[in-house]
């Protein structure tokens, strides 16, 4: 879910239309306090938190997916032909950004970016990376700036680390967006960022699930079901890959297969009882498969877990629905 939203994008849910201007403000504030705790390395396996919950629901009921007919091969083909969409200008978009900027704001982050001279080049402009990294992400709450300086930076740097946090920040909001320019952007960044993180580590199942999910969520490649092989092998060797098995569970809901993506979320909510991404895709599957009995039960068993009166309010409804 990205903030520099174009008049033309819409939330497909429109339940939840009065709720997102509550929110979308918050969002990346949760994400930063969070710091992106979506996911939490356990034996390369990320899973999504119990505290994350927030940050999860927001993506569940306000994030734009492919419609439920259409499988990902037909939805990257018809982006392709429907939209003739402009690749994403980085260097417009930050222009963009810095025109909501107040003047001393806007001197602010001209000397930071003028700040790197001469001698240790490399580590000053990591820093100058990070500063604004931090800026955009605390003091004006932008998505796009931010997560551009921080895989700047994760690239400079060059560590592990660096690289598969800033590139689960793009993978994160690619799994909402609809907008097929800032899909294509979203994903080719991530890709690059966890494929020089597998060059520092080759055996990194997470990382390797991560490069997956980037063709399945995009249409970075002619075919994007490539990204579903290296997934299923991981997932076959290791069933308990809790981050494999929901990347393949969403990629089931993307591509309709409402079963096997049931499959894959039953798995998780066995692993990870509290995992409400599992849980909320859970019951929007039986949703769609008119599976009332279950849509129900996720649905409650969602609403048993979540306090905030807005969220409980949504879910009475799509419990309703139901019925």
């Amino acid at each position: 879910m990205n903030f520099l939203l174009s008049n033309q994008q819409k939330p497909i849910d429109t339940l939840a239309f009065v709720y997102l201007s509550k929110v979308k403000q918050l969002f990346l504030s949760i994400q930063v306090t969070l710091r992106l705790n979506l996911y939490k390395v356990n034996k390369q396996q990320f899973v999504v938190t119990g505290g994350a919950f927030v940050l999860v629901f927001i993506l569940f009921f306000f994030g734009r997916t492919v419609s439920k007919e259409q499988p990902i091969s037909t939805a990257a083909n018809t982006a392709a032909t429907q939209h003739e969409d402009k690749p994403v200008d980085v260097a417009k978009m930050l222009t963009h950004a810095k025109e909501r900027l107040t003047p001393e704001q806007l001197q602010r982050i001209t000397r930071v970016e003028n700040s790197v001279v001469r001698g240790d080049v490399k580590n000053q402009q990591i820093k100058a990376y990070r500063q604004l990294a931090s800026f955009w992400r605390d003091t004006i709450r932008l998505f796009e700036p931010y997560a551009h300086y921080t895989a700047e930076g994760a690239k400079l740097e060059n560590s592990e680390k660096s690289l598969t946090f800033a590139a689960h920040l793009f993978l994160t909001n690619l799994k909402t967006e609809s907008d097929h320019a800032m899909q294509h952007w979203l994903a080719s960044n991530a890709k690059d960022l966890f494929e020089k993180a597998l060059e520092i580590n080759p055996a990194s199942d997470s990382s390797k699930i991560g490069l997956g999910a980037c063709y399945i969520f995009s249409d970075i490649s002619d075919n994007p079901m490539v990204g579903i092989a290296p997934i299923r092998e991981i997932v076959e060797r290791n069933p308990s890959n809790i981050f494999g098995q929901l990347i393949l569970g969403l990629g089931g809901i993307r591509s309709g297969q409402l079963d096997k993506a049931i499959e894959r979320f039953l798995i998780v909510m066995k692993n990870e009882p509290e995992n409400m991404e599992a849980a909320l895709n859970l019951a929007k599957a039986y949703d769609r498969k008119a599976d009332k009995p279950n849509a129900i039960k996720w649905y409650t068993y969602v609403k048993q877990r979540v306090f905030n009166e807005e969220a409980q309010k949504e879910l009475d409804e799509r419990i309703k629905a139901n019925q």
